[in-house]
């Protein structure tokens, strides 16, 4: 979760990474996943000030998703 209340979840059974803003439960940005995301992203400030989003996407046997070895870092817009 961000400082500005933007919640991030790719631990679905799905193939899709959303932002969800928590002050109201509305998703606010959706990307689609290569593989299964059954895993907790993670987000940072980088060093030149960009807010980041890491997703790893490996699949999972049991859920029945594509299995993958995926690390995908996305950032927002320079300003």
């Amino acid at each position: 979760m961000t400082a500005s209340g933007v919640a991030f979840l790719s631990g679905t059974i799905d193939y899709f990474v959303r932002a969800y803003d928590v002050s109201n439960g509305n998703q606010l940005w959706e990307a689609r996943l290569p593989a299964g995301g059954q895993a907790t992203p993670m987000t940072y400030t980088g060093s030149d000030g960009r807010q980041y989003l890491l997703v790893v996407a490996g699949g999972h046997g049991s859920l029945g998703t594509k299995a993958g070895d995926y690390v995908i870092a996305y950032a927002l817009p320079k300003t």
